[in-house]
């Protein structure tokens, strides 16, 4: 009897230690089964100064585009969302500009055009009515991509680094899932997200654990974003442990060498 008491204890033990750990590593908890959550509003990617964009004016009339993309060749525009331009030593690169710190970018012909705080698809829009207004071209489609788009993701994930962002909606979920998800030591109850607003650094963070997440302004990534993931206390100690093992082995290590030096020489002179 005492010893299936004993059984049914320890089996009770690991039930409440796997529960335990499921609840810090299992993604939104206390999400219902078909629960709405309002997401943040303008959560879309917003151009902002200093962003590099691809910007192709394309027209069922390539000659009278051509000007507004600076020497731009063009190959079937009309049905491809990549434009190319040749350098002089032949190679085909794609067009790129670059937004003034005052949220301003120069086009040619046309001038100077607003786009800070502009999605990808406004910007797009107000270029192609600029161009009517001017009447230079009557059917003008724009096209407009982010040069170098890119998260970073550091911290405790399958494979932290640098990734090149195709889209005008990314969230940390995503993020996450290009770096290989959180290892088993991801604190995921504080997860930081790394932004520059005005000039400035802004941490916040984020508990992947709560569906109040989604409806966080920094749920949805913008570009540059560094998302960091913090190692739980488990992994710090650890670390700790082995590097103060690791130190003391050397201390040993070097002890142990220095007497078997010693050794030989005294033995040597003896004889």
């Amino acid at each position: 009897m005492k010893t299936f008491t004993k059984i049914v204890a320890l089996f009770s033990v690991a039930v409440l230690c796997s529960c335990n750990v499921q609840k810090k590593v299992v993604y939104l908890q206390d999400f219902e089964q078909n629960e709405i959550i309002k997401m943040a509003e303008n959560y879309e990617v917003r151009i902002k100064p200093n962003d590099r964009l691809k910007i192709i004016v394309t027209s069922k009339n390539p000659e009278l585009a051509s000007p507004f993309n600076s020497g731009v060749a063009y190959n079937a525009l009309a049905h491809s969302e990549k434009a190319y331009t040749t350098s002089a030593n032949g190679d085909m690169s794609l067009q790129t500009r670059t937004v003034r710190p005052d949220g301003k970018l120069e086009m040619p012909i046309i001038g100077d055009i607003e786009c800070s705080g502009k999605t990808r698809n406004e910007l797009a829009l107000a270029i192609a009515e600029k161009i009517r207004e001017g009447k230079y071209i009557s059917d003008p489609i724009v096209n407009v991509q982010f040069a170098d788009m890119k998260i970073t993701v550091m911290g405790e994930v399958t494979r932290p680094g640098q990734f090149d962002v195709v889209r005008d909606e990314i969230t940390i979920l995503d993020a996450l899932a290009m770096a290989g998800d959180m290892t088993i030591y991801g604190e995921r109850d504080a997860v930081a997200v790394i932004r520059k607003i005005d000039g400035k650094s802004v941490v916040n963070y984020l508990d992947l654990r709560k569906k109040e997440t989604l409806a966080s302004p920094f749920y949805h990534l913008q570009p540059n974003d560094v998302v960091y993931v913090k190692p739980n206390r488990y992994k710090s100690a650890n670390a700790e442990i082995n590097q103060n093992r690791s130190f003391w082995i050397s201390i040993v290590s070097t002890l142990v060498s220095v007497a078997t030096l010693v050794t030989t020489i005294v033995l040597n002179t003896s004889k």
